[in-house]
């Protein structure tokens, strides 16, 4: 059986967990396809859409039996964008993942089943990117592992949505200690969302590694 996964940003921070999951399905003896464009799937028995950063229509969708994916947060709480930065900002140390059915609405499928994201509060973003790709990659193995098991189960009640992050959403207050902005620097990305303060008409970059 055939199974794919995308990634539609293909330097993303997923890289090394896609390419770990690649080789424990190969392992397992499926023929594993990696996309960095749905646009160029091909049939298939299940598609993995990996911190894929747009909606795939739903008529790509159909070009799979079962399209999954797996998002940080308690569906349907927390749709959208983010979700495990905006928790962690919201000072949630032990963040859920519903491994869900992708359908034409935004993170509004039907799941599986649900973990959770275990974090002590020391913890940097690459850090939690680690954690959180590990537990993306036991998710999807789960999936293929238990398939003859598993039932979906319906989102209930009313949902809600995170907004994207953007630069300005790692601003840092000069006024404030480092205690007080410790979440959102632990959630600035390095690379791409550096944290910032401005000082004398200038910007002045802040980046943090653990020891």
């Amino acid at each position: 059986m055939k199974i794919s996964i995308l990634q539609d940003n293909p330097n993303g921070w997923i890289t090394p967990f896609v390419l770990s999951l690649i080789a424990e399905l190969e392992k397992r003896g499926y023929s594993v396809r990696r996309y960095n464009d749905y646009h160029e799937f091909e049939n298939g028995w299940v598609a993995f859409f990996l911190s894929c950063e747009k909606i795939v229509p739903e008529r790509y969708l159909k070009k799979h039996q079962h399209n999954i994916v797996c998002h940080p947060s308690d569906l349907p709480n927390g749709r959208g964008f983010s979700p495990l930065a905006w928790q962690i900002l919201e000072g949630k140390s032990d963040i859920p993942i519903t491994l869900f059915e992708a359908t034409h609405e935004l993170d509004a499928g039907p799941y599986y089943f649900k973990d959770v994201i275990k974090l002590q509060g020391h913890e940097l973003n690459d850090h939690i990117k680690k954690l959180q790709g590990e537990k993306t990659v036991e998710m999807c193995l789960r999936f293929i592992d238990e398939y003859d098991k598993l039932k979906l189960i319906k989102q209930q009640g009313a949902p809600s949505y995170y907004a994207r992050r953007t630069k300005a959403s790692v601003k840092l207050d000069i006024y404030k200690s480092i205690a007080e902005q410790w979440a959102l620097l632990r959630t600035a990305d390095n690379d791409r969302f550096p944290a910032y303060f401005e000082w004398g008409g200038k910007k002045i970059i802040l980046k943090m590694y653990e020891e």
